[in-house]
């Protein structure tokens, strides 16, 4: 019977013939080459190691076979100087599969390139200065455009896996919503994207969802709270947004026992919109101490004088301070600790900048895909980073005193744990 060839040996006859030539002048084809057959043998030295007898030698201990040589497949391997064909060895009958350091190593290494390239791809970078990045000691591109392209569609992947998994396992105490826009082709107006996120009552703080949406329609808002209710999500004590009637519509549909509050930030903005420049000051710092009270009572009197005060001079304005007043107040009602938290959105709007900013290098997003993924991306890293909130024994004490003013069944429910609850049908 023939003997085998090694391929290592094949592609040390295969250079041999290269220098044979009277007229070789490919020093780059024989460097590709010499590499290949270093690598190749390289990994039958460590096959013979995993086996522990050498190509056709037997095994000492019949009873103790490590298993069999069982041919090879081939693989390209991508380096600075051209694709190397490698012939990775297979075996049979081993109680540990072989691996390979070596292709294990290299493969750790284009993982690394590519989840660097898909980093620089959420933190600004565009895919043409992903290229331009990334290139070896010659200059030359380690991944194409094309390629990290291709690599971003991950980032889909990855938000259609955080939008089914189970959130019934998750205490939220303060839930938020609010919602952003992005330009997107073919729509005539931006692309709207709902978001949601909570603090738990371990002091967490988490993203819940995002949907892409036509609009802040009430109807939009039900889906994604009716999306969230479907994933397990309990009762809050207290939905956080901002003034859209469809929106409240949807919260007082979905969460019926919640208690609401008004992010004061938008409300601030909406006032001081109401009054000339030269008094904005006098009148955002009196609103300021209504809203920053002690309490819900001492609020409630700041908030009369500030009423009789200005009803006549700013009628507009004490149109929309009156407006949603009580939603702006409920924050009062909570742990003092928590109120710097909960008065407003802005944890989310600050993720949304730091969003924009990193979106603006995509003057308009192709499509709804594609704007999903870079928003997702974008502000789940942010989520990471996240700070929770000190909560106390007391400060349980008194949610779980609020959450039984809301829960009608409370003595069916007082024995269990969390704070959030599940409204029965």
């Amino acid at each position: 019977m023939k003997k085998k060839v090694r391929p290592s040996e094949l592609k040390s006859k295969f250079i041999a013939r290269l220098l044979d030539q009277e007229d070789f002048t490919g020093l780059d084809s024989l460097l590709l080459r010499s590499a290949e057959q270093i690598f190749q043998q390289a990994l039958e030295e460590e096959l013979s190691d995993h086996l522990e007898r050498d190509w056709y030698e037997r095994s000492k201990d019949k009873d103790s076979c490590t298993g069999y040589r069982n041919g090879y497949y081939p693989r390209k391997i991508k380096t600075s100087e051209g694709k190397m064909s490698i012939d990775v060895p297979r075996v049979r009958d081993t109680e540990q599969p072989f691996s390979s350091k070596l292709l294990s190593r290299i493969d750790d290494i284009e993982r690394k390139i590519k989840t660097l390239a898909v980093e620089l791809y959420v933190r600004g970078l565009s895919t043409r200065d992903i290229e331009e990045s990334l290139v070896d000691e010659n200059g030359k591109a380690l991944l194409s455009r094309n390629a990290v392209s291709h690599l971003s569609e991950s980032l889909y992947e990855e938000y259609e896996h955080f939008s089914q998994r189970d959130l019934s396992h998750l205490d939220i105490v303060y839930l938020f919503v609010d919602g952003v826009y992005e330009s997107v082709r073919r729509y005539s107006r931006n692309q709207t994207i709902l978001c949601g996120w909570g603090i738990c009552s371990d002091g967490s703080k988490v993203l819940l969802h995002l949907s892409a949406v036509q609009s802040e329609s009430e109807d939009s808002w039900n889906s994604f709270f009716e999306e969230l209710l479907s994933r397990g999500l309990r009762q809050p004590l207290l939905v956080i947004s901002d003034g859209n009637k469809g929106l409240i519509k949807a919260i007082a549909g979905s969460f019926p026992r919640a208690k609401r509050q008004r992010c004061i930030a938008h409300k601030m903005r909406n006032l001081m919109n109401k009054v000339p420049k030269e008094i904005q000051q006098e009148i955002k710092a009196q609103v300021h101490d209504v809203y920053y009270a002690s309490d819900k009572e001492s609020a409630e009197v700041l908030s009369s004088k500030f009423i009789d005060k200005y009803v006549d001079k700013y009628p507009a304005l004490i149109r929309c301070f009156t407006e949603d007043l009580d939603p702006c107040l409920t924050q009062l009602e909570f742990p003092i600790g928590h109120r710097r938290m909960i008065r407003t959105t802005n944890l989310i709007e600050r993720a949304f900048v730091e969003e924009k900013r990193r979106t603006k290098i995509i003057p308009q997003h192709q499509n709804e895909k594609g704007a999903m993924k870079l928003v997702f991306a974008v502000l789940i890293r942010a989520s990471y980073h996240w700070r929770r909130i000190n909560i106390t024994e007391l400060d349980l004490i008194l949610l779980k005193n609020i959450r039984k003013t809301v829960v009608a069944d409370y003595e069916n429910s007082k024995n269990e744990e969390k704070i959030s609850y599940i409204v029965a049908a």
